[in-house]
């Protein structure tokens, strides 16, 4: 069965694309076949893996409203395995639209139903905020991957987002489950990066995945290439991070 992972936080600047583009790349690149979605308005995901400028009917935005399937929008990537379902601006008129359109919660599970049957993962790269669009993800999914960053306010807004998730378990989708809570950005050599990795941990306890990202000038580079960071530099401290990652995931499945 083909896993669903919705990669999301409501606090921006945490990691969230970058991981979601680099734990699809390596996974390809140990040979699983891997669909990224590109659900943010802003499309960072997309331009990210080097496609800018997808027309709406070419996009997630067509995907949702039923003009188009996924099959006929994916594209591939610079990684061979790992395909991109890319997202537009226009995207974030469909937040307006889902709403007053019944069972618009459900509009991204019925558009991926009978689409992945080639994949062995599909991640939903989520946008900064809990509304329409990251419900769509949640329902979607099977799998929830949070990322949270080694600073002061880790844990700010993450008791939302997790009420969320359990909301979300309870009315739409019950077999949604947490895949883990994952520390990015982390500073090693700082005691507030320590102090706080050990507070995610001990409020989060086994959620949280035993890899933590390292703070990487390479991982910051990659996505104005176009690539993900398996492509541009495999030997950094953030690819050896994402491709534990990769393990971390699979071993959890």
């Amino acid at each position: 069965m083909t896993r669903i992972v919705a990669v999301t936080n409501q606090k921006g600047g945490v990691g969230k694309t970058t991981t979601a583009i680099n734990l699809a790349a390596c996974l390809a690149e140990a040979g699983v076949r891997a669909l990224l979605v590109d659900l943010d308005p802003q499309a960072n995901a997309s331009a990210g893996l080097g496609v800018r400028g997808a027309e709406p009917a070419q996009s997630t935005y067509g995907v949702l409203a039923g003009d188009t399937s996924v099959g006929a929008v994916a594209v591939p990537t610079a990684v061979p395995g790992l395909d991109l379902v890319p997202a537009c601006a226009d995207l974030a008129g469909a937040v307006a639209e889902l709403v007053n359109v019944d069972d618009g919660d459900f509009a991204l599970a019925q558009a991926l139903a009978g689409q992945l049957d080639r994949y062995q993962f599909v991640f939903i790269d989520c946008p900064p905020s809990l509304g329409v669009l990251t419900v769509n993800a949640l329902v979607a999914a099977r799998e929830v991957l949070i990322p949270v960053q080694a600073e002061y306010f880790a844990l700010e807004g993450l008791a939302q987002l997790l009420e969320t998730v359990a909301l979300v378990r309870q009315r739409l989708n019950p077999d949604l489950r947490i895949l883990g809570v994952l520390v990015t950005m982390l500073d090693g050599r700082t005691r507030i990066a320590r102090e706080v990795t050990a507070d995610v941990r001990e409020h989060l306890a086994a959620h949280v995945f035993d890899v933590a990202v390292p703070r990487n000038v390479r991982l910051a580079e990659a996505p104005s290439y176009g690539l993900p960071i398996s492509r541009y530099d495999a030997g950094c401290a953030g690819s050896d991070a994402y491709f534990d990652l990769a393990k971390e995931v699979v071993s959890r499945g």
